[in-house]
């Protein structure tokens, strides 16, 4: 990823991850435990950094779990949890992904966790751009950000050196 495109270097990044951990920790409070559901690939990459903050700060106990659809699919019949053995009846959940946008990926997403009865779902985003379809918000938010609709967003949370959100 280009330097010149960079919008958040990697300690931009981690500022602002810290800053969400203490958001969701306030906003929960009163749970004893929060399950944070990451969106394969980068949404579940902040997922695994946010469940490190929190564990570190929170009160409560966190529990990591990652959701995997296709994003590119017009329906999404399949939206597949890697851990079956969570119960989310009366569980806090927060739902992340790197960035929303129309709010399709995040809408299908939500589908497993209202079905089974979740006390609470919040969602939690890096980015957010004013580009939604679908009726969803987003309850934390890394970084808010207005573009073109033919502007793409990309984060890149995997690779210690490039770590960042980028405009290309």
């Amino acid at each position: 990823m280009s330097a010149a495109n960079q919008l958040l270097n990697p300690r931009q990044t981690a500022q602002k991850v810290t800053r969400m951990a203490y958001e969701i920790c306030e906003q929960n409070l009163e749970e004893s435990n929060v399950i944070v559901a990451g969106i394969f690939d980068e949404g579940y990459r902040l997922a695994q950094m946010l469940v490190e903050q929190l564990r570190a700060i929170a009160p409560f106990t966190v529990e990591l779990l990652q959701v995997k659809l296709d994003k590119t699919a017009a329906t999404q019949p399949n939206v597949l949890l890697d851990n079956s053995s969570i119960s989310f009846e009366n569980q806090a959940v927060v739902l992340v992904d790197d960035v929303l946008n129309s709010g399709r990926t995040l809408t299908y997403a939500l589908a497993p966790f209202l079905a089974k009865g979740c006390k609470k779902l919040q969602v939690a985003v890096l980015v957010e751009r004013s580009h939604r379809t679908f009726p969803i918000r987003a309850d934390f938010v890394g970084y808010a950000l207005a573009t073109t609709i033919q502007e793409h967003i990309s984060v890149q949370l995997s690779e210690a050196e490039s770590v960042g959100v980028y405009l290309g």
